[in-house]
């Protein structure tokens, strides 16, 4: 197989957890982040070069602490190689530190490019497996990398593997992300979370993603407006959150099914019907701005492609 010099990889925005799946339940977004990676000379004197474009490109950094060359330098390193030097091109969509994934696509874009440009040695469940390691869990890094909607399960002590479920998402269920103009760290947002939950909260949100996978194939708004109640991340993070309880008030009022954080937030997410999309989007920026926060709302479709490689040669 011929080696590639320049590989560019797509990979879309995350929404993790969705209420009650907490670090197991993640759908890929339309909304995406861009890498391009172009095999530098092996007599160059730069070992590494990184440019980065987009809204928030002062806050990425362009050293070995990059995630995205950290990701790509773990992949060479799995393989007992040094990794080569190369140049990397990153165009940011994906807000950083909002809970949409984008340490995931860096990771993900990271990973599929050094698969790529070393002559492809792993296959995408291999891929994955990396990922997820990286990461630390399964729910951000799986749809970004398969696209569409996905619950991980781990196969346990014994069988040190995952098993990568697809869950079916109904055509009317329209994804309305909220993000506000401040950041929440992953690390945060972990840190408010108890250690130990009673067995009435665990059997709260075990009965809960099962209600949230039939509304989420069914479409139902009544089953997803209670699945979306979660006793295990939610509660300990609107905290975190200022406007949280006006959000969602708005956000119901105009019609959505329900509203979650996304991922560790502080990105909301509210799931509606597509003739209630706009309403909903407004209603959720509006109630931010009474509350003296800036934000924007975006009305998205599930990705079912997850990262796409474009293999320049």
């Amino acid at each position: 197989m011929s080696i590639s010099s320049t590989v560019t990889v797509t990979v879309p925005a995350t929404t993790a957890n969705i209420g009650p799946g907490f670090d197991c339940i993640g759908a890929a977004l339309t909304l995406y982040n861009q890498f391009k990676f172009t095999s530098l000379d092996s007599s160059s004197s730069a070992g590494l070069i990184i440019e980065v474009v987009g809204t928030e490109a002062h806050l990425v950094k362009t050293d070995e602490t990059n995630l995205v060359y950290k990701a790509f330098a773990k992949f060479y390193e799995h393989l007992r190689q040094t990794p080569p030097p190369v140049q990397i091109e990153i165009s940011l969509g994906v807000p950083l530190a909002r809970g949409l994934g984008s340490s995931a696509t860096a990771i993900v874009g990271g990973l599929v490019a050094a698969n790529q440009l070393a002559g492809a040695p792993l296959d995408r469940s291999e891929v994955m497996k990396m990922a997820i390691a990286i990461e630390g869990h399964p729910d951000n890094v799986v749809p970004a990398l398969i696209g569409g909607c996905q619950l991980a399960a781990s196969g346990g002590d014994v069988l040190k593997a995952w098993e990568i479920c697809d869950i079916p998402w109904h055509s009317n269920i329209v994804p309305i992300i909220a993000i506000p103009n401040f950041e929440l760290s992953t690390q945060a947002a972990r840190r408010v979370l108890p250690n130990d939950i009673s067995r009435a909260d665990a059997i709260f949100n075990i009965a809960h993603l099962g209600l949230l996978l039939r509304g989420l194939e069914t479409g139902r708004g009544d089953w997803l407006r209670t699945a979306l109640q979660d006793r295990l991340h939610q509660p300990y993070r609107q905290a975190l959150i200022p406007g949280y309880d006006a959000v969602n008030a708005a956000a119901l009022k105009a019609g959505a099914y329900g509203m979650a954080i996304s991922g560790a937030g502080p990105t909301l997410i509210a799931l509606v019907d597509s003739p209630g999309a706009e309403a909903v989007a407004t209603a959720m920026v509006n109630a931010w701005k009474a509350e003296g926060i800036l934000a924007e709302a975006r009305s998205l479709s599930l990705d079912t492609e997850g990262a796409k490689m474009k293999d320049e040669g």
